[in-house]
């Protein structure tokens, strides 16, 4: 009998991914100018990638899903803000789709389904119960919100208003590797889900202290960057307004833009770190730091 040498074979594979970043002026009241896909620079898992389109969301053809996402345990004070979540929802342009919904024992309650219609939607919005501990933790409501989309338009951009004070209850202290938080990401990384924050104090002693109020801030913070949203605040009290909040988040939902690459895979579905770098002097990019990479095809077509 014959041996024959057995060569192992090599799997170049490319995966897809696809993120959506901001592009703003780098100067107040200035214009990002004219963006390209060759003024970007993009890297996953620290590996250079090939952008291979980059597209601005535009009204017309570029719909958008937006969740309010409420805390349940919210101080009852923040009916003094239902004005200003009222004229955010009715000056919405018409290619948006919202939802109001609350955290509730790690649920995500909606009161309100997606429409694009403004009294229907604010048909949800209503004083909290305002329950110390009444969300369970935030992160546990963000991550059944992922999973449970009411939609499966993925042509749709999807976007999340998170309304809390960010305080995990199960690890009040600020822990970068708390498992609540990593898994909130991960979850909505694999969603596509864009998530913003507006801190606003929950009922309750010790939520109110410093220490906690800092170490919420700076979860909902790893969360907004991560999945390339904003996070918002005023010191560590209620801000008076949320208005100049939300209309700064109207200015990065209509600057938005769809960068689609390849990036080495091994075939399966996987959450992997994402660098986006623009070359241009008068805009800057704001752009998630984790994405989703979908299965790999093999480069060479086998």
């Amino acid at each position: 009998m014959a041996a024959f040498p057995v060569f192992a074979q090599k799997t170049d594979q490319q995966g897809q991914g696809r993120a959506i970043v901001t592009v703003l002026p780098s100067a107040k009241n200035g214009n990002a100018g004219q963006i390209s896909a060759q003024n970007l620079k993009v890297k996953v898992n620290g590996k250079e990638s090939t952008v291979t389109s980059f597209d601005q969301l535009q009204e017309s053809n570029s719909p958008v899903e937006l969740v309010l996402l409420l805390d349940a345990g919210a101080r009852a004070s923040l009916g003094t803000q239902f004005n200003d979540i009222k004229t955010f929802v009715k000056e919405m342009p018409p290619n948006t789709k919202m939802a109001i919904a609350y955290m509730q024992q790690g649920r995500a309650a909606f009161s309100s389904q997606l429409s694009s219609n403004a009294a229907d939607v604010l048909k949800g919005l209503h004083l909290s119960t305002g329950i110390p501990g009444e969300n369970a933790s935030p992160y546990f409501c963000l991550s059944d919100l992922a999973k449970s989309w009411p939609s499966h338009d993925r042509t749709a951009r999807r976007e999340v208003v998170m309304v809390t004070d960010g305080v995990d209850n199960y690890e009040r202290r600020f822990d970068p590797e708390d498992p609540y938080v990593q898994t909130a990401i991960k979850d909505s990384v694999r969603a596509g889900l864009v998530v913003y924050s507006i801190y606003w104090q929950n009922t309750g002693r010790i939520n109110s202290t410093r220490y906690e109020s800092n170490a919420g801030q700076n979860l909902l913070l790893m969360v907004t960057q991560a999945t390339g949203g904003n996070s918002y605040w005023q010191g560590l009290g209620n801000p008076v307004s949320m208005q100049p909040f939300f209309q700064d988040l109207r200015r990065r939902l209509s600057n938005q833009y769809e960068v689609s690459f390849t990036a080495p895979s091994n075939g399966k579905p996987e959450v992997k770190s994402l660098k986006v770098d623009l070359h241009v002097p008068s805009a800057k990019v704001a752009a998630p730091q984790q994405v989703l990479v979908t299965g790999a095809v093999s480069a060479r077509g086998e």
